[in-house]
């Protein structure tokens, strides 16, 4: 049959307004470092389309 432990297991994602009180100094510090990359992704992609919607507007406003 299926061995569940063969699995890999993801590793548990930080949900807005968790409780914070169990995670260890290690813990929180990780997500901190997880929720900064993100949001420096999060801002590459807006800076993007940002441009991308500069340059069409542009382009269709003549």
């Amino acid at each position: 049959m299926f061995d569940d432990d063969a699995t890999p297991k993801k590793k548990p994602v930080h949900e807005i307004g968790q409780d914070l009180s169990p995670l260890a100094l290690a813990e929180i510090a990780e997500r901190i470092a997880q929720l900064e990359a993100e949001i420096a992704r999060l801002k590459e992609a807006h800076a993007k389309k940002q441009s991308s919607q500069a340059a069409a507007d542009a382009l269709f406003k003549r």
